[in-house]
């Protein structure tokens, strides 16, 4: 009973300190495969296969109770505490190359999602990629309007000269 108290403590502990958790059903992965995945979100979220009924309890304690309909059959979490579009891209590919892996859902900034809106999130573009390509868009716009700037002067010099 001490050890059920103390695994309900420590999910409700992995809940309230991760910024996203994904759902994700295992069933017929091997260890060397659920391995692979760990390593692959290892920078962003940490996995782990978890009882049904101590996650239930453990994500009501936290405030979660949207994953209680997904919490049936043999389910692990993600807890996310980096980039949760690179954890949900990396879950997406993995569950491309095993299709033994099912994403049931995810909790993000308190909103529930479901399978294929974790699947929209996976498919944005890296946090990189976005911010060069407001850069990109920046550095135009300034160009375009030093130019205008530029041009003024040069209008402005050419009617004093005349």
């Amino acid at each position: 009973m001490a050890n059920k108290e103390a695994s309900v403590a420590e999910l409700t502990n992995l809940f309230e300190s991760s910024a996203a958790v994904l759902l994700t059903e295992y069933r017929g992965l091997t260890v060397a495969q659920l391995k692979t995945l760990r390593n692959n979100i290892r920078q962003d979220a940490s996995y782990a296969v978890v009882k049904n009924t101590l996650t239930k309890i453990a994500a009501n304690k936290a405030g979660i109770s949207t994953l209680d309909e997904d919490l049936t059959g043999p389910s692990a979490v993600a807890f996310v505490h980096g980039d949760f579009v690179a954890t949900a891209k990396a879950m997406r590919d993995f569950a491309k190359a095993n299709p033994q892996l099912v994403i049931k859902g995810a909790v993000f900034e308190g909103k529930a999602l479901d399978a294929d809106a974790v699947n929209v999130y996976a498919s944005l573009e890296s946090r990189e990629v976005l911010l060069a390509k407001a850069a990109g868009m920046m550095k135009a716009t300034m160009g375009k309007a030093a130019a205008t700037i530029d041009a003024l002067r040069e209008k402005l010099e050419t009617a004093e000269a005349a």
